[in-house]
């Protein structure tokens, strides 16, 4: 097995002080998990992988690993959680800015080792921002993305599911241990579906660490929910315009992922999406949720199917 290596990129947008931080900067700092088993450095295949809204860049692990053999795998830690660092303005904490993130970092890759394939695996928020990155003309990509795959998310987002989320976003409770950690997430994450113990485990180390007063807390800033704070369902139905707009303007390959006890992605959306747009294809995952940690081996398979055919 190997190891991800960790890099970085500095983004416009100011930071705010974190444990160890510094006040005052006028840019922040996006961390990014790079993989590669392809014997080639400078291979010219990118596969972009976002995570959702709570997570971080390591839920990737497993599917990096499978990946990386055909491909350079970039796993960002999008602002404000893992390894990135937490923004001055917590109303910044959404996709217009995660975008803008995710294009300064792909420009810095590009300059390293020219990208000339592109494609996108996007779990929830990860898929929005995915729908940014391909559905905006006249984005200064290196290059266009080939293939999207949107993990349990679309154009419409449910606001039941939206509220549902809302409850525990941003909560910031401190553990004993790792293990108390662990088992608290499995706890908010049911609907991720079945893990066996260490595939649970290895799912949720990373997004814990030592908190100042001792004990664990959880890996990102609890301000990514202030700006869903307030939020109407008439202000969740405007931006679905905005959203279909960008799904509307994408070209890329793209498939959709539900999984079939999802509450914030509807089979109905579904099967508008695959009517509209780049006219997605869709697989829907049995015993699953919102949203497949694309972990277990059958999830994996259909990611690598979808991507090297």
């Amino acid at each position: 097995m190997i190891e991800s290596r960790l890099n970085y990129v500095m983004c416009p947008g100011a930071a705010r002080a974190v444990p160890g931080g510094e006040d005052g900067v006028t840019q922040h700092r996006v961390g990014y998990w790079e993989w590669n088993q392809t014997g080639q450095v400078d291979h010219p295949h990118v596969i972009v992988c976002v995570h959702g809204l709570t997570r971080q860049g390591r839920d990737f692990d497993v599917l990096a690993q499978a990946l990386s053999h055909h491909a350079r795998v970039i796993c960002p830690d999008i602002a404000g959680r893992g390894q990135s660092d937490w923004l001055a303005d917590p109303m910044a904490y959404g996709v217009p800015q995660y975008a803008f993130d995710m294009l300064v970092l792909l420009t810095q890759v590009h300059a390293q080792y020219p990208i000339a394939q592109l494609d996108w695996v996007g779990t929830s928020m990860g898929g929005l921002i995915g729908m940014a990155v391909a559905g905006t003309p006249d984005l200064a990509l290196p290059v266009p993305i080939r293939r999207l795959l949107l993990n349990d998310v679309g154009p419409r987002l449910e606001w039941s599911a939206l509220q549902r989320i809302g409850t525990y976003v941003g909560q910031s409770p401190r553990f004993a241990s790792v293990e108390e950690g662990a088992a608290w997430l499995r706890v908010q994450s049911a609907d991720f579906g079945p893990h066996t113990d260490a595939q649970w485990l290895a799912l949720s180390e990373p997004m814990l660490r030592p908190g100042p007063e001792g004990g664990f807390v959880l890996h990102y800033d609890p301000k990514i929910a202030v700006p869903m704070q307030g939020m109407t369902q008439e202000q969740v139905v405007q931006g679905e315009a905005l959203l279909w707009n960008l799904y509307d303007a994408i070209t890329a390959q793209t498939l959709v992922l539900r999984g079939a006890k999802s509450d914030l992605l509807t089979a109905q959306t579904v099967q508008e999406m695959a009517q509209r747009g780049p006219k997605a294809h869709s697989v829907t995952l049995e015993c699953v949720g919102h949203a497949p940690t694309l972990v277990q081996p059958e999830q994996v398979a259909l990611v690598k199917e979808f991507l090297f055919r």
